[in-house]
């Protein structure tokens, strides 16, 4: 088959990839919304059902679309920004669909997925560019260490980023009901009707849920998300600390040193430093809970900035990493 249309082939397994992707973040929203109204004692959960086999359709066509991105390129598919676009999101899908395997965690499923359709959306309507080769500075195996892990890291550190907002929002929820259940006095000296009685215990809880109703009884508490994000964060930082080392290696040996503080350079530091903080504001400060997962938010936010300010907007010497 011609490489040109190996590559629209690609294009086209991405698309349908999407499509599953779509059909997959509805199902997963409509089994949230039956949480949030009937909570944990309905345990059908149809939609989640749904929602799980079209997820490992897309994923499916989303791991074939990469394949035949790279038989259609002649190399590894992660040379340009589209490419690491459509990679790094099959990383992350890989992370959810494997969290699954240990407890249900379906509950991430819209959470993971909008992102992921997002990323997708841009990277077909605006990264796209043809299956072809690479520059010389690219025709080194470093292109085959240094990126595939900056990607596989980027994928974890997103899924870790999710926890982290939904462990925020979870501890918000923890502290209503805690203050709520908090000024707990003596029974009252006269029983209210059993109708009434029901009645206020409903108007409570959905005072202390506000908008997500039951939803979050689903979800892990606050620490246990901060315990899995933790670890998903460590192993990124491990795979980013190589990615930074091999980085350097690389521009020795195509640039003739080591270290520049090229924008690329110095942005794949800094978030080094905000994940290194992290780490070690967890373990030897006690940073747990809210303050570490907003690190764990920034260092992603900054993983973002890295990728679409440096490569499309600052002049770097990695710019043949952006559009065309």
């Amino acid at each position: 088959m011609p490489e040109a249309t190996l590559g629209q082939l690609s294009l086209m397994l991405i698309y349908g990839a999407m499509a599953a992707y779509l059909v997959s973040f509805i199902a997963f929203a409509i089994d949230l919304s039956g949480l949030r109204d009937r909570g944990l004692g309905d345990r059908r959960r149809r939609a989640a059902g749904i929602a799980m086999t079209t997820t490992w359709l897309g994923f499916a066509l989303h791991l074939v679309g990469v394949i035949t991105r790279a038989i259609a390129a002649a190399r590894v598919p992660w040379a340009n920004m589209y490419e690491f676009s459509i990679l790094f999101t099959l990383v992350a899908m890989v992370i959810f669909l494997a969290l699954q395997r240990g407890r249900d965690m379906r509950f991430l499923g819209t959470f993971v997925l909008g992102p992921v359709l997002l990323m997708l959306g841009i990277a077909v309507a605006v990264l796209y560019v043809r299956a072809d080769g690479v520059q010389p500075a690219l025709q080194t195996y470093w292109l085959v260490i240094h990126v595939s892990i900056a990607t596989l890291a980027v994928g974890v550190f997103s899924i870790a980023a999710t926890l982290s907002v939904l462990q925020l929002v979870q501890e918000r929820a923890e502290l209503r009901r805690t203050h709520t259940a908090a000024p707990d006095s003596a029974p009252p000296t006269t029983t209210p009707a059993a109708g009434a009685t029901v009645m206020l215990e409903e108007e409570e809880r959905n005072k202390t849920h506000g908008l997500w109703g039951r939803l979050l009884d689903v979800v892990p508490s606050s620490p246990e998300l901060e315990r899995i994000a933790f670890r998903l964060n460590a192993v990124g930082f491990m795979m980013w600390t190589f990615t930074l080392i091999a980085g350097a290696i690389w521009a020795e040996h195509a640039w003739g040193r080591p270290w520049g503080w090229d924008a690329k350079e110095t942005w794949t530091f800094v978030i080094w430093v905000i994940y290194a903080a992290y780490l070690h504001a967890r373990a030897t400060r006690g940073w747990e809970g809210r303050r570490a997962a907003y690190l764990s938010i920034a260092g992603f936010v900054t993983i973002l900035g890295n990728y679409f300010l440096v490569n499309l907007v600052f002049n770097s010497l990695h710019s043949y990493s952006g559009i065309g």
